[in-house]
């Protein structure tokens, strides 16, 4: 199950290395170190300054700019895999054939091909894989999945799912001025670095193997530097359909505020959720005759969304409420799921149906692109 010796009635914590130290890495090592039952040992990074910096500023023991090294020499149990998808294949092979269980961050990989090749090297290595799809797991992602299971939906019809990003913030700036940023090189280039957030809560849901997708993107945006960022696209809308299930998926880098938000169709109720405001909420039904039918349903929404707010409060109180919470119940049921022998808290197909929508989205909005 783990490595090393664990005395009887005990269990030793899960030794954790990182690989990668840019800044999504910050997020991994501080939802680490709230687990009880895991330590991050040492962190990686090629630039040693990278490693270094996080090391010191974390208390972790040991930094390497060699990756090999640090398998060999630290016994680790988890990899996180915090590196550009370029990457992703072969650390997880070499971190597997190391014996350790792997969690990585998004997109798994460069394309469909690399993915099942990865998740093929976990699965016959004996470990096991998780995709950092952390909002999944904040409380309303959460509260979806309780009503699902409560049949409180009814069937699913069909799924909106939103993602709005804002290129003039800090990644946003740092993409578009620099003409070698990693992102460029990637076959979806900007869309492939965020798009699992839209496709992830669709995967789920629309499981057929091979659905009808009909993709069109655009560059909306009208200062351009003359340079191959000029060939980023910042608009995209997905048509999905599948045999029961359809779905909309729209990333968007114009629209203010920047949502995130997935808007789910049953045979019994719909169901809105924001992953920005950590609200999930029913629509209200009109269920009284003539005009007076239509006065009751806005106040009734309004009464529901003034209690999702205060168990917010309550959260908030509780400490509970902090930015990464999704990302520390993902880290925490991935561990669990290694110390009990449980699957992992991921279907692999889910990630794979991700992985697989792509491409054949990026093979559709960036045709003849020569990448």
């Amino acid at each position: 199950m783990i490595r090393g010796h664990a005395q009887p009635g005990h269990r030793r914590k899960l030794r954790i290395g990182i690989v990668g130290c840019g800044k999504i890495a910050d997020g991994h090592v501080e939802e680490i170190q709230k687990n009880p039952k895991a330590e991050a040992v040492a962190v990686c990074d090629l630039e040693p300054i990278m490693a270094e910096q996080i090391a010191v500023r974390y208390g972790i023991c040991n930094h390497y700019s060699d990756f090999d090294r640090m398998l060999a020499a630290e016994n680790l149990d988890v990899v996180h895999i915090t590196t550009p998808p370029q990457s992703h294949l072969l650390l997880t092979e070499k971190a597997v054939a190391a014996g350790c269980h792997v969690y990585v961050e998004k997109p798994i990989a460069l394309n469909y091909r690399d993915a099942r090749k990865l998740i093929d090297t976990v699965e016959t290595g004996g470990r096991k894989l998780t995709i950092n799809y952390w909002p999944n797991f904040d409380p309303p992602g959460l509260a979806l999945r309780e009503v699902i299971e409560r049949g409180v939906i009814g069937d699913v019809v069909h799924l909106e799912s939103y993602l709005g990003y804002n290129l003039a913030g800090p990644f946003g700036e740092a993409l578009l001025g620099d003409a070698g940023h990693w992102v460029h090189r990637l076959p979806g280039k900007l869309f492939q670095n965020t798009l699992d957030h839209v496709l992830n809560k669709i995967s789920p849901f629309l499981t057929d193997e091979h659905p009808d997708i009909h993709a069109m993107a655009y560059r909306r945006r009208e200062r351009l530097n003359q340079d191959s960022t000029d060939g980023l696209l910042d608009e995209l809308r997905v048509m999905i359909q599948g045999r029961k299930v359809s779905a909309y998926a729209t990333f968007c880098s114009h629209a203010r505020p920047a949502g995130h938000f997935l808007r789910i169709y049953g045979t019994r109720s719909t169901m809105h959720v924001d992953y920005n405001s950590r609200t999930a909420v029913l629509d209200a039904e009109q269920t009284l005759p003539s005009a007076i039918g239509r006065l009751v349903p806005p106040f009734s929404q309004g009464w529901r969304y003034i209690r999702q707010g205060l168990r917010n409060v309550g959260m908030f109180r509780r400490n509970q409420f902090h930015y990464f919470s999704g990302m520390n119940r993902l880290i925490s049921l991935f561990y669990d799921s290694i110390l009990d022998d449980r699957p992992a808290p991921i279907e692999y197909g889910e990630i794979l149906r991700v992985s697989a929508m792509m491409d054949e989205i990026f093979s559709q909005v960036y045709a003849g692109d020569g990448k």
